[in-house]
């Protein structure tokens, strides 16, 4: 089956619970039309570079899918319909990339503070 890479944008009311439900509702529709959701990210609340819908920020989840054409379609047409969820883009790859995203990546290096060598002023 082919391989999918998606990245939704929900709104900045909800709550991270109800951001990280909409990812699991939507895995559950592509396991309904046949295909899986292999791994999904939350990535936070960020801050866009302009306005969508008056909204200024938004919930941000990855999700990486193994599923045929139109599980895809359908899943991408109740998200369309989906008040909470402002964007969506999906991307066909040919093979998912292992370990975690780049923003991933980004987080965890904030989170242990690493800013390198200093070196110092004579």
């Amino acid at each position: 089956m082919p391989l999918y890479e998606h990245v939704m944008i929900a709104r900045q009311d909800l709550s991270n619970t109800q951001a990280e439900g909409l990812v699991e509702h939507f895995g559950t529709i592509l396991a309904d039309n046949g295909g899986k959701l292999v791994e999904n990210e939350y990535w936070g609340i960020k801050t866009m570079a302009y306005k969508i819908n008056k909204n200024r920020k938004g919930h941000y989840a990855f999700l990486k899918t193994d599923a045929p054409a139109p599980a895809i379609q359908e899943m991408e047409r109740l998200m369309r319909l989906h008040d909470d969820v402002m964007r969506v883009l999906t991307i066909k790859v040919d093979e998912h990339a292992e370990g975690p995203s780049v923003q991933m990546q980004k987080r965890d290096e904030r989170d242990r503070g690493d800013r390198g060598e200093r070196r110092e002023r004579r």
